[in-house]
């Protein structure tokens, strides 16, 4: 076995299905997918943001004629500017004395908060800093240390599928569209089923928000989700191939709910983007945490609820402000602790009080937030029916035809 998890991600069946979803839309294949592979390795610390953000600049441009990606940190945008493997914004700026504004706005406007916050060549210009500062990625907004999340307690999970159509209900997803899912499978030797509830993870450190050109993808400053902006995305499925959770889901062809049908207050949140509900046609969508609750355009009484945590009979999933020791999540693992049996016959290679609890991936410095309470899937786990089928909910669960090629690291088949 590999020390590099991101080698094991990487197979030719991976590569082959990633190829296949990138090869049914109009854009640049090969592109999207050597970009979500430096994506993974750019969370997992072996690429930096300026390495990253310099090396596709051209590519991303020539493709999408834009490139909005934004650079993390204020070390990144210098050495971003300056460049790497050619000539960064400093030098491009230079050659452009020549040019007219107009040109020099526009290039400014490629380069987003980069340009801003080193205030050069034109966005010296009233006009030029105001188009700069409107291309500032959202997460640049003070952050008020709000981190939305969830604990999700495997142990009290019973696979009844409430959580899922619950979600589906909520948001008004297509059939086959299944943002929250939840995965049966048995560990070798075992005759028990075990379940593996996963949302979008919301990870901090998102590979699939680093390659979308647009920043459809993008999290939002005030709380850490991630969200896609509908009304930016371009539907170049880039995001998809870069996330190695397998929460994303296109809408090929009209929703199954016309926009007409949608709640207005379920859809847009409080900065009036529309990001919330089933995405239209051509775009992606995945599991949002329900932010339009978290705004409370749902009511004040829904802020820190979600329609899935509500839907649980069995108490297994609690969200809320992951940085919070008085929110739900942190109370809940506190709970756990506490009730853990001191039984050294039962639970020999345990310490006293303590629980098992993982985070999905976390090798791939994704820093997700959600966090499992139980035993974490072994390579050798077989997906199963579960005690309800998707079809008993009238559902179609394609998540079980890509698991069959081995494609979630999480739970292989």
């Amino acid at each position: 076995m590999s020390d590099d998890p991101l080698e094991e991600l990487h197979t030719d069946e991976w590569e082959a299905e990633m190829e296949s979803v990138l090869e049914e839309t109009e854009y640049d294949t090969e592109l999207g997918l050597e970009m979500a592979k430096d994506a993974q390795r750019l969370v997992a610390g072996d690429l930096s943001e300026a390495e990253f953000y310099e090396r596709y600049h051209g590519a991303v441009v020539e493709e999408f004629g834009v490139d909005d990606r934004p650079v993390g940190t204020e070390e990144g945008v210098v050495e971003a500017m300056r460049g790497h493997d050619g000539p960064g914004l400093l030098q491009r700026l230079a050659d452009a004395e020549t040019a007219d504004d107009v040109d020099r706005r526009e290039l400014l406007k490629k380069f987003g908060a980069g340009a801003a916050f080193l205030g050069l060549g034109a966005a010296a210009t009233k006009e030029a800093s105001e188009e700069a500062a409107a291309a500032t990625p959202t997460g640049s907004e003070d952050d008020d240390g709000t981190q939305w999340g969830m604990v999700i307690d495997l142990n009290k999970c019973d696979g009844c599928l409430a959580c899922v159509t619950a979600c589906q209900q909520e948001n008004n997803t297509s059939t086959g569209a299944n943002w929250m899912y939840v995965f049966t499978y048995e560990e070798p030797n075992q005759e028990t089923q075990n379940f593996l509830v996963r949302p979008c993870q919301h990870c901090t450190n998102a590979p699939c928000e680093k390659v979308c050109p647009t920043t459809a993808r993008h999290t939002r400053s005030k709380d850490g989700l991630v969200l896609t902006d509908y009304d930016v995305c371009i539907g170049c499925r880039y995001c998809q191939v870069a996330c190695p959770y397998g929460v994303n889901y296109f809408q090929w062809g009209e929703p199954d709910t016309p926009g007409s049908e949608l709640d207005e207050n379920h859809v847009y949140d409080e900065r009036d983007r529309r990001v919330d509900s089933r995405p239209p046609k051509g775009v992606m969508g995945k599991c949002t945490m329900c932010p339009s609750r978290q705004d409370g355009k749902m009511g004040e009484e829904q802020v820190g609820t979600t329609a899935c945590e509500q839907a649980c009979a069995m108490d297994a999933i609690h969200f809320g402000d992951m940085n919070d020791p008085d929110d739900d999540p942190q109370q809940h693992l506190e709970r756990v602790r506490n009730e853990q049996p001191n039984d050294l016959d039962t639970y020999p290679n345990r310490p006293t009080n303590t629980v098992s609890t993982f985070r999905l991936l976390e090798e791939f410095g994704t820093d997700p937030n959600v966090v499992y309470v139980g035993n974490e899937p072994s390579e050798e786990a077989e997906q199963v029916e579960g005690p309800v089928t998707y079809e008993d909910i009238g559902e179609v669960d394609r998540r079980k035809e890509v698991l069959d090629d081995g494609t979630f690291g999480g739970v292989r088949s």
